[in-house]
């Protein structure tokens, strides 16, 4: 089985997808941020490196993809998705002007290709969050690299994720990442797993 969590820089994925890890026996998988070489140049100059940046996640990413495709015998739950790298962040660069139409359109052609071989997750987990909570999220963990991130270019991810949500085809589990404070509240966090209870498993 595949759970995704899916959300914009900051929202909490990477703490719901440990907390998810533990609680369910699910095996994480998370996102290469720490050792991606592309990463602290991209946000220094991102018209520079956009296309070098998106290129890496998208082979990282599909790369877990066909590895959950193949792990029949066990559930792996993936911090951040295949879909978010093709469908909000690489647009988002392209419509800002940090990617050109042409590597924009060759990115797209791969990405095609690549989806034509992989299937949705059975769980998709989007956590929504608004603004000044993910400043003040990525302010909290403090990483150096991201002290630099415009606003307007968060405001252009969150405008892209609530389009791509609302069509979404698959399973999809909306947490309001606002009020539901998972990471520090038992409650809210027995609440979510209590959901993915039922969507899962239909237990009530």
């Amino acid at each position: 089985m595949h759970i995704a969590i899916a959300g914009n820089i900051g929202c909490g994925k990477t703490t719901l997808t440990k907390m998810l890890a533990k609680r369910y026996g699910w095996e994480p998988r998370f996102e290469p941020v720490d050792v991606n070489p592309y990463l602290e140049d991209f946000y220094k100059d991102m018209s520079r490196w956009s296309f070098n940046l998106q290129i890496y996640f998208l082979n990282k990413r599909f790369k877990d993809v066909v590895e959950i495709s193949r792990a029949t015998d066990r559930t792996i739950i993936q911090d951040r998705t295949i879909f978010e790298d093709a469908r909000i962040f690489a647009p988002n660069l392209h419509d800002q002007g940090y990617m050109s139409d042409r590597d924009f359109n060759n990115y797209t052609d791969l990405f095609d290709l690549m989806m034509s071989l992989v299937g949705l997750p059975d769980l998709l987990i989007y956590v929504r969050s608004s603004i000044p909570n993910l400043i003040a999220q990525i302010s909290k963990r403090g990483r150096e690299y991201e002290q630099s991130i415009r606003i307007d270019y968060l405001k252009g991810l969150n405008d892209r994720y609530e389009e791509w949500i609302k069509d979404y085809p698959g399973q999809v589990l909306i947490i309001d990442g606002d009020k539901c404070k998972f990471g520090d509240n038992p409650e809210d966090f027995r609440t979510i797993t209590e959901e993915i209870d039922q969507r899962l498993y239909g237990l009530f």
